[in-house]
């Protein structure tokens, strides 16, 4: 799919998230990758064959504490 040199990682790489960005799309929350992930706000995929990965977010993000 990608015609980058050198190419985007691959859909099974661990960095798939460091794909160009072929379509993005924030009011709607979500983004096309060059290697065909479907990246989501709040860090969720689709991948091309169409397995769900589950978002993940760091443990605590955007979370406020009381003072």
């Amino acid at each position: 799919m990608c015609q980058h040199q050198p190419p985007c990682p691959s859909v099974d790489s661990a960095d798939r998230e460091s794909a160009r960005l072929v379509a993005h799309h924030p009011e709607q929350g979500w983004s096309l990758l060059c290697n065909g992930v479907v990246l989501f706000e709040d860090t969720g995929e689709l991948l091309p064959d169409g397995r769900a990965i589950a978002p993940h977010r760091p443990v605590g993000a955007g979370l406020m504490t009381a003072a």
